[in-house]
């Protein structure tokens, strides 16, 4: 006990960072699909990608497939790209952060089926999954 007391400054610093391991783990959760997870439902279930990142981003690198609607314009265009509100979306950027507030604007609009590439295109290109771009 002894021990304990006099030393309590380690425990302290031993239970933050132990604390602070488990931060991504927590950060991730509900965070996402993977790129393999993301293929089945594109080649399953006809999946639309979706990738809001701004129209330079989209032709420098995109999945294969995927349609830009960039996130200041998502609200007004996701209707007319997808009209099937039960079909599912698979929502991608650069690293996966717009993709998840993209998400919640899908959701919004009634797509219930909305998914975020966890990751972004920086996971797909980890996975070593095909990238298209736009010729100059």
């Amino acid at each position: 006990m002894q021990f304990i007391i006099d030393n309590w400054y380690l425990i302290f610093i031993a239970l933050v960072s132990g604390g602070l391991l488990f931060l991504p783990m927590l950060r991730n959760a509900g965070g996402g699909i993977s790129p393999q997870q993301a293929v089945q439902l594109m080649n399953r279930e006809k999946a639309v990608v979706i990738d809001v990142c701004e129209p330079g981003e989209f032709a420098a690198g995109h999945v294969n497939g995927a349609k830009n609607v960039p996130l200041a314009q998502l609200q007004e265009r996701l209707p007319t790209v997808v009209k099937n509100k039960s079909a599912p979306i698979v929502l991608v950027c650069a690293s996966g952060m717009r993709a998840r507030g993209a998400a919640a604007i899908a959701r919004k609009l009634g797509y219930e089926n909305a998914q975020v590439l966890a990751g972004g295109l920086k996971a797909w290109r980890e996975a070593g999954l095909p990238i298209a771009k736009e010729k100059a």
